[in-house]
């Protein structure tokens, strides 16, 4: 069996690490909320560490899904950290929506003792995690990626090598940005439409027979905005973070781009407004708020 070790059990984390709970995989699983991972490890095959250290300790693989690169980072330190238990010749895939600068960081470090490292974050949602059907996308050397596939292909179907170092996690935050532009441009266009008279499921039905249709106006508005059932299924808070790391990206990159730019505004805005508890989806509150116009 491959020794592997997961750390985050959070909302995707947990399904991922569901797939790495196999015969062929001896797990060891490690979260914050320690009693998260002691009833993960009761339910499945998998053991509770109850530190980085001890998780990592001996593990071929270490896998971590974590809210932010600096959450990452600062699980390293420290002699109960995930470096003082990596081993040489041990790998750090890294699931967390993070961002290419520290991702680079720790890439560095890592190497220095002999340890591996690629950014793996992932689209697909919770859905996907819970069917193993997720997007994976890889920033690392493709020697790198291919020794990491066993761990990758468990809970992920289509697996992509991005680029070096960073290059999965900047492409995952522009992902995210253009959902961010979807979102609240469709919001603006259906509250404008719903004040001209235009019923809203109506307007929907044309935009996703003509050119411009997105997941946006396929799914989420006519699941979410139209039912005003707004499920939790991502928070809008983490897409804020998310669109924050492309803006950042494209000004490190010296690439203009207001457009983004002005999404992360918003996004911060609407998050601001709306709590940590928000779904990204309802972000279309604010526009409604501001347009006086509810599109239901």
């Amino acid at each position: 069996m491959t020794a592997v070790a997961f750390l985050g059990l959070g909302a995707i984390g947990a399904p991922m690490a569901k797939h790495l709970a196999a015969p062929e995989f001896s797990l060891r699983v490690w979260n914050r909320t320690a009693s998260r991972a002691a009833s993960f490890a009761a339910q499945y095959q998998a053991t509770h560490s109850d530190t980085p250290a001890a998780a990592a300790a001996g593990a071929k693989f270490v896998v971590t899904c974590l809210p932010t690169s600096d959450d990452v980072a600062a699980l390293l330190d420290g002699p109960a950290g995930l470096e003082a238990g990596l081993a040489e010749g041990a790998m750090l895939i890294d699931c967390t929506s993070g961002d290419p600068a520290t991702s680079r960081r720790i890439a560095s470090r890592l190497a220095a003792r002999g340890v591996a490292f690629i950014d793996a974050p992932v689209s697909g949602g919770v859905a996907g995690a819970e069917i193993g059907t997720l997007t994976i996308m890889v920033g690392g050397s493709p020697t790198d990626m291919n020794r990491a596939m066993p761990v990758l292909e468990a809970f992920g179907e289509k697996i992509v090598h991005c680029g070096p170092v960073g290059a999965g996690h900047a492409l995952k935050a522009i992902n995210q940005a253009m959902l961010a532009v979807h979102i609240w441009s469709l919001g603006e266009g259906l509250a404008a439409l719903a004040r001209a008279g235009v019923n809203p499921a109506v307007a929907l039905d044309v935009i996703n027979a003509s050119s411009g249709r997105s997941n946006s106006s396929q799914n989420l508005f006519p699941q979410r905005v139209l039912t005003r059932a707004f499920p939790r299924t991502f928070r809008l808070a983490l897409l804020d973070k998310d669109v924050g790391i492309a803006a950042r990206a494209l000004r490190e990159q010296k690439v203009p781009a207001p457009m983004i730019q002005l999404a992360a505004e918003l996004m911060s805005m609407a998050h601001r407004e709306l709590g940590e508890e928000a779904d990204h989806v309802e972000a279309v509150k604010v526009i409604e708020r501001i347009a006086g116009e509810v599109i239901d």
